[in-house]
């Protein structure tokens, strides 16, 4: 015989306490990425809490927190953007001053060369 009133209250327990959890999951990691200073978007809270896209998209708490989180990172500057942004005048320095360094090194190793032929030299005297 078919059971004509089913008790669905413990499966509907189980679900919101579920939900629940999965809430406290992506809001901690929410927290560590704020922490760590990580990007913050769908993808990224999605990877790094194990939650699917869509339950991030279909909660609206999480889905205006990402969302407010996201624009406020906007303004902020990555270390990719930083590299991009690197003016043609800073390579310039930067460039000049591994040529200086090149230079200076290779100077350095031609007066030790120097030396060392006048040191081999005084050995061989010394020998014979």
């Amino acid at each position: 015989m078919a059971n004509h009133k089913p008790n669905y209250s413990g499966l509907l327990k189980h679900s919101k306490n579920k939900s629940k959890n999965v809430l406290n999951k992506v809001d901690d990691t929410i927290k560590r990425m704020i922490k760590n200073q990580l990007n913050i978007n769908f993808n990224t809270v999605s990877l790094e809490s194990g939650v699917s896209k869509a339950f991030l998209y279909k909660n609206m708490e999480l889905r205006n927190r990402i969302d407010m989180l996201r624009q406020q990172q906007e303004g902020l500057s990555s270390p990719k953007q930083v590299k991009r942004n690197m003016s043609d005048a800073s390579k310039d320095v930067i460039i000049a001053s591994l040529r200086n360094r090149i230079s200076n090194l290779e100077k350095e190793n031609k007066q030790l060369k120097e030396q060392l032929k006048i040191n081999f030299g005084q050995l061989y005297d010394e020998i014979q």
